[in-house]
């Protein structure tokens, strides 16, 4: 899985991308901070079963505190992207290919209205957001748009002489895109398309790219610096002009601060934890102390979390619908070097027992005898849909 973290120049995707990373990135406040894509390891946060146990778990990747358990997810931070990306215009090429592989994109935009369109400060709620949102669907739709329509007369021609299914003709021309047989399926249906795809114009090839754009690229949008006085008011009212989209509140700049105070043993701090405890007062000079306590009666007591832990999770376990799933044993949790259930695997939707153990080892889904629910001790079938935070055992014939 790859969360793609976009926006336009300087509305803080560089500081929401070192927030969740504590990556070494360039931060600043002029365009095109960031030239080549910034790659990093984020984490999600999911209620540990171990709790459920009695246990404390020993992770192998990621952390686990308070029986909150982090998985790591990839992160990229591409380039800011302006009006025009889709014809190359600033970083535009470099970004929408940077985008190819992103399961799911974070959109940060600046909620206070203190950047304008090409990226450039101005006086704070003089720019509407609404415009970013709008205009990096329209990017996106475009750019669909010109990779469908290249090389599209010749295979429609070919198409129309051969008459194959067309929702597995046009999948496998799009699959570069992400696009499945399911998915054309649906944008066939959906748009009510002719059976003879030589009728299928501009307006019909756009019309399908932005179903396409939708189904392979879904969005959370990020409504960054919402402690700017204002802009809790412009989030609200983009959340009503934008009711088809995710939007959340978050200060990535704050998160960074917490996340960094944290990280120098300043303060105890969870990510996604609506407060947090400083571990000696003594340590702090005057202007942490005030910046920690404006933190923490402007973010924290009014939105309970900087929003950004909020962000990460949304985007994966409510828009792309993953679940968190736990190997284990029912006779015993710990590993063979005496590790409480090490790993958690996030798995798409729909996942199967069989899926599952197919993802640990080809050989157990190959030799798939039956799985186990570790909590109810009962067993499953291969074709049991698995929840998030089911704790599973695979027993395999080899």
């Amino acid at each position: 899985m790859l969360i793609g973290i976009v926006g336009k120049p300087s509305c803080g995707k560089s500081t929401f991308f070192k927030a969740i990373t504590l990556a070494d990135v360039a931060i600043a406040s002029y365009p095109f901070t960031t030239i080549k894509p910034n790659s990093g390891v984020g984490h999600v946060s999911v209620d540990c079963p171990d709790k459920d146990f009695g246990t404390q778990c020993h992770p192998r990747m990621g952390f686990c505190r308070n029986h909150t358990r982090f998985v790591p997810v990839q992160v990229i931070d591409v380039a800011g992207l302006v009006p025009g990306a889709h014809e190359g215009k600033g970083m535009g090429n470099q970004f929408l290919d940077d985008l190819r592989q992103a399961d799911v994109l974070i959109h940060i935009i600046d909620a206070s209205g203190s950047i304008n369109e090409k990226g450039e400060p101005v006086p704070a709620l003089s720019y509407d957001p609404a415009n970013d949102i709008r205009f990096l669907e329209e990017e996106l739709d475009l750019w669909y748009l010109g990779l469908i329509e290249k090389g599209w007369e010749r295979f429609a021609r070919a198409m129309n002489q051969e008459k194959p299914q067309l929702h597995k003709a046009v999948a496998k021309q799009l699959s570069g895109l992400g696009v499945t047989e399911p998915m054309m399926e649906i944008v066939i249906e959906k748009l009510g398309l002719p059976e003879d795809i030589m009728k299928w114009g501009h307006s019909t090839l756009r019309a399908i790219a932005t179903d396409l754009r939708k189904m392979t690229k879904p969005m959370v949008i990020a409504c960054n610096k919402i402690d700017v006085p204002g802009a809790e008011k412009n989030f609200e009212r983009l959340k009503q002009e934008f009711s088809h989209l995710v939007l959340l509140p978050c200060s990535a700049e704050s998160e960074l601060a917490l996340r960094e105070a944290a990280k120098h043993g300043l303060i105890d701090y969870l990510p996604g934890e609506p407060s947090f405890t400083i571990i000696d007062n003594g340590k702090l000079n005057e202007k942490q102390k005030k910046g920690l306590e404006f933190m923490r009666i402007n973010i924290l007591d009014k939105l309970k979390s900087t929003g950004v832990q909020q962000v990460m999770n949304t985007a994966v376990f409510d828009v792309l619908k993953y679940v968190a799933i736990f190997p284990g044993g029912v006779a015993k949790l710990a590993d063979s070097e005496g590790r409480v259930m090490p790993d958690c695997f996030l798995m798409p939707p729909k996942t199967t027992a069989l899926d599952f153990a197919f993802r640990l080892h080809t050989d157990f889904g190959k030799y798939f005898i039956r799985a186990l629910d570790v909590r109810t001790k009962k067993p499953v079938g291969k074709d049991y849909v698995l929840h998030n935070r089911d704790v599973i055992e695979i027993v395999s014939g080899k």
